[in-house]
This record gives C-alpha cells, sequence and structure tokens, in this order.
C-alpha cells in the first residue's frame, strides 16, 4: 500500500460546468495508480453505464457505490426515496471513514444533495471531521453550500462558457458519459 502520510486534505469541485464528476474520477485514477484504495459514494446517481464507472470497475483499488433512485429528481419538492437514498449514502460514507477502509473518498453530487435539502451539511462535515489521518476527501456537484467552501482546503468552480447542449446536442457516449 501506498504511503498515506500525506494525505487528509479536502477539496470542492462545483460549479455550473462540465467535468466535476469527470475531475474526481481523475483523481480516484490516480490514486489508484499509486495503490491507494479509493471508494467513490454517488449520493444521485444509478445505473453504472457512465464511462467513468464502467472503467472504474475494472480496477481493483476503486470502489464505486451508488444511491440514486434513476428518476429525475424534482430540487422543490424531493420524494421521501430521493431523501431516503441520499441518507443512505451519507451513512454508508459514516461507516466508510469508520473502517477507514480507504485512502481517498469521494462524495459525488453531495453538494447537489445537500443544495436540495436530502442531507445536512453540518452532518456531511462532522463525518468528515470523524476521519482518521489520511483519507483526502473530494465533494463534487453544482451549488456547493457555503459550509462546504469554508471546510475545504481546495475549492475548484468549474464554469462553463460554451456546450454543445446549448446548440441543442445530445449527450454523445464516451465524452459526456
Amino acid at each position: 500500500m501506498a504511503d498515506r502520510s500525506e494525505l487528509g486534505k479536502v477539496h470542492v469541485i462545483t460549479g455550473p460546468g462540465k467535468g466535476k464528476t469527470t475531475s474526481a474520477f481523475g483523481v480516484a485514477m490516480r490514486a489508484a495508480g499509486h495503490g491507494l484504495k479509493v471508494c467513490i459514494v454517488q449520493f444521485l446517481k444509478t445505473g453504472g453505464s457512465t464511462g467513468e464507472v464502467v472503467s472504474s470497475r475494472r480496477i481493483l483499488e476503486i470502489n464505486v457505490k451508488q444511491f440514486g433512485t434513476g428518476k429525475f429528481l424534482d430540487p422543490k419538492r424531493p420524494s421521501e426515496d430521493d431523501k431516503q437514498r441520499a441518507r443512505e449514502a451519507l451513512e454508508y460514507v459514516k461507516s466508510v471513514i469508520a473502517k477507514g477502509g480507504c485512502a481517498v473518498l469521494i462524495l459525488d453530487e453531495v453538494n447537489v444533495a445537500a443544495s436540495f435539502g436530502l442531507v445536512d451539511p453540518r452532518e456531511v462535515i462532522d463525518a468528515l471531521r470523524s476521519r482518521g489521518a489520511g483519507i483526502e476527501v473530494v465533494l463534487t456537484g453544482r451549488n456547493a453550500p457555503r459550509e462546504f467552501v469554508e471546510y475545504a482546503d481546495y475549492v475548484s468552480v468549474v464554469e462553463s462558457l460554451k456546450h454543445p447542449y446549448d446548440k441543442g446536442l445530445k449527450p454523445r457516449k464516451g465524452v459526456e458519459w
């Protein structure tokens, strides 16, 4: 196993642009390449058909766990199922932290889950504070709560200046998903 003594920072990747999850999976690939165990918890995604998830399943050091419902999430009126799945995701995060079984922990779309009221940002931060030394954390998704931004060591905002969606083009397999 690789040395974890320098790990322990918190990253937030947020903003309206494309590539937040892809960036986090890049961190996962880099960590796995150095023999570090990576746990990716996807708060809102399911199905496992995105290129990142398919690729990561081929890498022993990366474990992806998905908690999304697979249905459209109405941000103004999230369903009880949406709320329950997000709570399950957070409980899973807490169990991963308690076991200390990974060097890099990615909470994909947790920013969105918090901004929609599915999880309490303070509870997320409390869970992260309980982690032992040597666990790097990445929080992704649009609309990162102020609490996450203040708590983080790194904050990256992905902007969208131009996107093919703007011209009505659909997502392409292998590029957007």
